[in-house]
């Protein structure tokens, strides 16, 4: 078992030694919760376990290939006989893992095999980058410890740099709470085909209790750990809670059906957290204790994804966002709109716009991302340019008549930093911009004009947005408020409050964006049904109905 409690006994007490100023500083937050006592280290490593000494399935939790390059692709698995487990079910000792990539489901074709410990301090977890693959090629994988082998994954990757694929096609996901239902749109979203990656959005999972028997699941065929039934703040929390959302058949036949592009939202540390201000600061200030809280989430998180090297934390700063492309056809660039922002104004929520949240110098993304996605548009070649990423980009008004209250926690709340974004997009004459959003539980489908405010002005791009997986229980296809809604954003070109996941296809003339949505997650096995389908053109944005 990994000692984390240890791990974070010392951490506090460096927090309290360097102190809030040296705390927000890259250095300072890296020395203090950087857990270097508990890395792999080959002075002082633990004997390898002999791998048949493993007498239990070690891979319960599945596995899961991630951010494809058209030369590489990560692929994931982690080691757990007793997934619900704080130490999985194995010793604190590495384990060595075989894996193979092949080009047929039978492994008759082996295009790539090796070998890599699965070490305790990162809760035998392994994160495999094999190189010099072909480009848009679809592989298949799998792990072997001892006499037990994985599940088959399916991978691919992503077209060659100078490619003209003659077409593109994703899935988008996001939000998806274990106790409010079932995870049945990930059952649909597996047995989609042809998928070159799924994109998730965040809120991967939640932070809130528990209880024994699953929430709106009510499990009667097991009871879940009392550990489960109180909010994560702890490495150990954390590890958990990925555990048990694995344990979700759905999720993991997702997992192994496509590889995954993610980025994270604000549950998979805190609700509504800002940069180092946690939702409940009373005097919106950064501190100690919460960036080690968030020092556990990030390395719990990337733990447990499927994410190269460049992404491992350090203490509590995890460089997220990322560039990836699919050959000339699109470039998607991946945002982290939660750990650099400025605290929300207002006091959060639905508000009143204020000369706070106006003012020009609060940023979403804070100065280094924003200068990365500029630099990115401005050298972009890319007939569609994708920007995944987690809140709601366009102007939403609740009501039909003013004064209209915003919402502060998305980009409503940081009008400065979304002109920036629009004007950067403009001059560097990006013409085909889809921005990919998470986090409200709905669909939506807008048009994105150049003035936010002003339905009437250009429409320069749009906005698609996946409902949740589960989060908000069984929803409706018209909730209470899709008249309103309809009525105050003309701009707004369709809304389903049920929960699904979302399909795009693209080729050089148009992208087409089918939402998908089940009918219920409180019970399990829905069908699926395509509650709408809308088209854009490329070099003509706006979202016409198919």
């Amino acid at each position: 078992m990994t000692h984390t409690g240890s791990a974070e006994t010392e951490i506090r007490a460096a927090a309290r030694h360097v102190g809030r100023r040296g705390f927000l500083t890259v250095t300072g937050a890296a020395a203090a919760l950087a857990f270097t006592t508990h890395l792999p280290s080959t002075a002082h490593a633990a004997a390898a376990l002999d791998p048949r000494a493993v007498t239990r399935d070690p891979f319960t939790l599945g596995v899961a290939s991630g951010d494809p390059l058209p030369d590489s692709v990560v692929l994931w698995t982690r080691l757990a006989p007793e997934p619900l487990a704080p130490d999985g079910g194995l010793p604190a000792r590495p384990v060595l893992v075989q894996w193979e990539l092949a080009l047929d489901r039978n492994f008759r074709r082996v295009a790539a095999r090796g070998h890599a410990d699965a070490q305790p301090e990162f809760h035998h977890t392994l994160h495999i980058e094999p190189r010099r693959l072909r480009p848009a090629t679809d592989y298949w994988y799998r792990f072997r410890v001892g006499r037990w082998i994985s599940p088959v994954g399916r991978t691919r990757t992503a077209p060659a740099a100078d490619a003209d694929p003659a077409s593109l096609r994703f899935g988008v996901a996001s939000c998806q709470r274990y106790d409010h239902g079932y995870f049945t749109a990930f059952a649909h979203l597996a047995a989609e085909t042809d998928l070159d990656a799924v994109l998730h959005l965040g809120d991967y999972l939640y932070e809130y209790p528990v209880d024994s028997a699953g929430g709106a699941r009510r499990h009667t065929d097991r009871v879940l750990p009392e550990a489960l039934n109180r909010e994560t703040t702890t490495l150990a929390d954390y590890r958990l809670r990925y555990a048990l959302y694995r344990t979700d058949p759905d999720l993991r036949d997702a997992h192994a059906a496509h590889p995954w592009i993610v980025t994270w939202d604000d549950h998979e540390t805190e609700n509504n957290y800002a940069g180092g201000i946690p939702e409940t600061s009373p005097d919106g200030q950064p501190s100690e204790e919460f960036l080690i809280r968030r020092a556990a989430a990030y390395r719990a998180y990337w733990e447990n994804m499927p994410l190269r090297s460049p992404q491992r934390p350090e203490g509590p700063d995890l460089r997220l966002y990322r560039r990836l492309h699919y050959g000339r056809l699109a470039q998607l660039d991946v945002l982290d709109t939660r750990q650099y922002r400025d605290n929300q104004a207002s006091g959060d929520g639905w508000k009143l716009p204020t000369p706070e949240s106006a003012d020009p110098a609060r940023t979403m993304t804070g100065a280094a991302q924003e200068r990365w996605l500029l630099d990115g548009w401005r050298s972009s070649r890319a007939v569609w340019n994708l920007l995944p990423q987690q809140v709601v980009f366009a102007h939403r008004r609740n009501r039909v008549e003013g004064p209209w209250p915003l919402s502060m926690d998305a980009w409503d709340g940081y009008p400065a930093a979304r002109e920036r974004l629009l004007e950067g997009a403009r001059t560097h004459g990006v013409q085909n911009l889809v921005v990919l959003t998470g986090d409200t539980h709905v669909h939506y489908g807008f048009d994105l004009t150049r003035v936010p405010e002003d339905p009437a002005s250009q429409v320069v791009g749009v906005e698609l947005v996946t409902t949740s997986i589960s989060s908000g229980g069984d929803g409706a296809a018209r909730p209470a408020n899709w008249q309103t809604l309809r009525d105050a954003n003309p701009r707004l070109r369709f809304y389903d409050g049920r929960r699904g996941y979302l399909l795009i296809s693209l080729d050089e003339r148009q992208l087409r964006a089918d939402f998908r949505t089940v009918p219920a997650v409180t019970t399990p096995g829905a069908p699926v049904t395509t509650a709408a389908s809308f088209v854009t053109e490329a070099g003509s944005p706006g979202l016409r109905p198919v």
